[in-house]
């Protein structure tokens, strides 16, 4: 399996200063290969490639030797290559009809990570292996930092790459071949109902909480961006004033994957199969908001429910949940939600009647009544056995 690992890192205010120096120098690396590109295209119609580009960077590290020079040559490329990724993205939302998107210029704050795509290319995980009690990663440009490492790495280092979040610096190791941990079988199945009023509703009857983390936060975030507004542009209580807020946000979301885990979990040690609502999260929250000429209707309470579903975190919740259940051994089973929450989990009638409110089920033909979030779970948990079974007999 491949998995990764998030550590703190505790830069000393040098190597903070040269880590600083560094995503900067790839930002403008990544600015001047976009511009490239667009000068290229609108003054001679030429389309500049990935290949051509790394092709050039040596000339650009040779006459700046003291800047774009002294960091990784692999390092950069990968810079270069997630400005070709963002490329391809761009045509492919074109040739699909949606929104395209064209890539931006990243301005300060909006390039926060660089890459490096091999160990022992321009860094080198656990570079110090004389220090048995402290963990260093060894970057081109900037030493051997010191790592918080608070758990083992399994499997084979293969990139390593540095991220900053507000004041925090991190290393995030992509690892191969990192053996799984089975657990032993249960024989128990469940199916998960996402909501917002719970998180997840199981087939079993259980309303897991749903801790809602961004609205516990919500009057010190706004206070902060109150704050925030109030700066002016530049100023060095607005640098601090922006800080707060991204330390607000960073707080919300570690609370969120911590719940996240948690939660995910106590189902994978539970149960050997788990089927859950295959949810275009996308989509649902999409804004009702419209155009002038066709303007939504119900935008507040649109805007509040993408809100509520969004702090619910049912993207990250999924995520967890399928790692978790890959590393223990159990199986995850994806249904389609529609009509999952007016079908009868008892004789299988669907009708939008059935769900009389919000929370209540009562199916029109076999009368069967239940709470609507329990019903749909085992309406999901039914569909997740036979998708299951149907694969296996293929």
């Amino acid at each position: 399996m491949r998995r990764s690992y998030k550590f703190l890192l505790r830069p000393t205010a040098h190597q903070h200063i040269a880590l600083t120096q560094c995503l900067e120098d790839h930002r403008q690396l990544y600015n001047a290969a976009l511009e490239h590109r667009r000068t290229a295209y609108a003054k001679a119609g030429v389309s500049i490639r990935y290949g051509d580009q790394s092709g050039e960077l040596k000339h650009v590290r040779a006459d700046d030797p003291s800047g774009q020079g002294r960091w990784s040559f692999s390092c950069q490329q990968a810079t270069l290559r997630r400005l070709d990724k963002a490329f391809a993205a761009f045509f492919a939302r074109l040739k699909a009809g949606r929104t395209p998107g064209f890539p931006r210029f990243k301005g300060r704050g909006w390039f926060d990570t660089v890459t490096w795509p091999k160990d022992g290319d321009g860094c080198r995980w656990d570079s110090q292996p004389e220090h048995p009690t402290a963990t260093y990663v060894r970057l081109q440009g900037v030493g051997h930092v010191r790592v918080h490492q608070h758990r083992a790495v399994r499997g084979q280092v293969r990139t390593i790459a540095v991220k900053r979040e507000g004041p925090r610096w991190y290393v995030v190791l992509s690892c191969d071949d990192v053996p799984a941990e089975p657990l032993p079988r249960t024989g128990a199945a469940v199916g998960l109902d996402m909501g917002v009023a719970s998180l997840v509703t199981t087939s079993d009857g259980q309303h897991l909480a749903n801790p809602r983390h961004l609205k516990a936060s919500a009057d010190r975030l706004a206070a902060a961006q109150q704050a925030l507004a109030r700066n002016t542009r530049g100023s060095k209580r607005r640098g601090k004033a922006v800080a707060r807020v991204a330390a607000l946000h960073a707080k919300v979301r570690r609370q969120r994957l911590d719940g996240a885990h948690k939660t995910a979990l106590a189902l994978v040690r539970a149960y050997d199969v788990i089927a859950y609502e295959d949810l275009r999260i996308a989509g649902m929250t999409r804004s009702a908001s419209g155009t002038i000429q066709a303007p939504g209707r119900n935008v507040a309470q649109k805007s509040g429910l993408n809100r509520s579903i969004l702090d619910a975190g049912w993207g990250v919740f999924l995520t967890v949940l399928a790692h978790r259940a890959e590393s223990a051994g159990r199986v995850v089973v994806a249904v389609n939600p529609a009509s999952t929450s007016r079908t009868c989990a008892r004789c299988g009638h669907c009708a939008k009647e059935n769900r009389l409110t919000q929370a209540e089920f009562a199916c029109t033909a076999c009368g069967h009544t239940a709470h609507a979030d329990v019903n749909a779970a085992v309406t999901i948990l039914s569909a997740g056995l036979a998708l299951r079974d149907a694969a296996k007999a293929a």
